[in-house]
C-alpha cells in the first residue's frame, strides 16, 4: 500500500522554503505556521487536480487536509532542525 509520501514530501519542502522565504522577510514569526498551512492547503488541491502520481487524496477536501498537514509538518521539521541543533 503507498500513500503518496513523495507527493506529501514534495509540499511539505516547498512549503518549508515558503517558510524561509517568509522568515527574511521581515513578518512577524508567528504568522508562519498560518501561511506554510495556507500554502499547503492550496498546494494539495493544486496536487489533486494535475494528478500527481499516488497523491493520497481522491476529493477536494482531504487534498486540502493532507496539504494543510504537509505544510505544518514543514513548521515541525523547522522545530526538530533547532532543537537538535541548541539554538
Amino acid at each position: 500500500m503507498d500513500y503518496g509520501t513523495a507527493s506529501v514530501a514534495a509540499i511539505t519542502v516547498v512549503c518549508y522554503l515558503i517558510g524561509l522565504m517568509v522568515k527574511t522577510s521581515g513578518l512577524d514569526n508567528k504568522y508562519i505556521p498560518a501561511i506554510v498551512g495556507l500554502c499547503g492547503g492550496v498546494l494539495g488541491v493544486a496536487g489533486l487536480y494535475l494528478g500527481l502520481p499516488d497523491f493520497p487524496a481522491t476529493d477536494p477536501l482531504t487534498a486540502v487536509a493532507v496539504g494543510i498537514v504537509s505544510g505544518l509538518a514543514a513548521t515541525g521539521v523547522n522545530q526538530v532542525g533547532k532543537q537538535l541543533s541548541g539554538k
